[in-house]
């Protein structure tokens, strides 16, 4: 069984760089567009972003989330409400590739700080593991160069995008940055304990291996030492080949995979179906694309755990 590289625990510092000098020519050093309390206005693309805006910003800032609960953030269009609060925002928090129309609507408009999470860490390519070999799938969900978006679910990752995001507000609200600074060593010191957790309870397992409908795990995967095993790409909604459910389930077999598993907000009919064929069971690891009331958890550590769990129960423990 070919297990892929585990990425480097070393923070990518000269991603971040080049993140925080990129966003810094369009941030403002004085001035910022505040709500009727006084707040920065932060518009988020989607849950993840939102998550960092909140915890980050904590009781300075307002933020406005694009997407709503229970929406795919993929399909998202920009509506002309949408496009008013952008322009009336201080902070644009967004993840350049993974929301076409989000992209286009922040680009056109007047934010004076627009921080691309993207540009703060870096991406890699993902696609369905076949024999420890990536099968590439660029098409139009994918992020900067068909690389893969989902860099939230590997909580290092995540920790280097809040580092950045806490530079930028910083730097639209000079007033308040050392709460800014405060908030984000507070959340970077949250997901280094998830980090820890998930390599202490990853580490011994009877398999290395778990099958998802969505690649979405690829990151996971890397940093915890195990093989992502997709039906589909990165696009949640693609239909896999009848050669690649094949596939999987001789998969299955060797490499003693025991669980298909499927996300909240897209149909669970593909992963059942393929379960169903292979004799596997089937359970929900949550991309946390969106928080909704079949999330387990109330807030991304929350349900982090719960995919930690789910992880543990299918691969076997010790």
């Amino acid at each position: 069984m070919n297990v892929r590289r585990l990425i480097p625990t070393a923070a990518v510092a000269s991603a971040t760089v080049l993140g925080i000098t990129a966003l810094s020519a369009c941030s403002a050093s004085s001035g910022d567009s505040r709500n009727s309390d006084g707040k920065l206005a932060v518009v988020a693309s989607f849950y993840p972003m939102q998550y960092l805006a909140e915890q980050i910003g904590g009781d300075h800032v307002a933020v406005t989330n694009l997407t709503k609960p229970g929406q795919e953030p993929h399909d998202l269009e920009i509506s002309a409400k949408q496009t008013a609060q952008l322009q009336d925002a201080g902070v644009a928090l967004y993840l350049k590739g993974l929301q076409p129309a989000v992209d286009d609507a922040i680009q056109q408009s007047g934010i004076k700080t627009k921080v691309d999470a993207a540009s703060l860490t870096h991406l890699e390519k993902h696609g369905t593991e076949v024999g420890g070999h990536a099968e590439e799938h660029d098409h139009e969900h994918g992020g900067e160069g068909g690389r893969d978006p989902h860099i939230w679910l590997d909580p290092v990752k995540y920790a280097e995008v809040a580092e950045g995001v806490g530079k930028a507000f910083e730097k639209a609200d000079p007033d308040h940055a050392a709460a800014y600074k405060k908030n984000t060593a507070a959340l970077v010191g949250k997901l280094d304990g998830l980090n820890t957790r998930f390599e202490d309870g990853l580490k011994n397992t009877d398999s290395k291996v778990f099958i998802t409908t969505h690649a979405a795990f690829g990151y996971l995967a890397e940093r915890y030492g195990l093989t992502e095993e997709a039906i589909s790409g990165l696009d949640p909604e693609s239909e896999p080949s009848a050669a690649r459910v094949k596939d999987l389930q001789n998969m299955a077999k060797a490499d003693g995979a025991t669980t298909v598993f499927y996300e909240t907000l897209v149909s669970d009919r593909t992963a059942k179906t393929v379960a169903g064929d292979a004799g596997l069971k089937t359970d929900v690891l949550d991309p946390l694309e969106g928080i909704t009331d079949k999330s387990k958890g109330d807030d991304y550590i929350q349900v982090m755990e719960s995919n930690l769990k789910a992880l543990q129960t299918a691969l076997g423990a010790k």
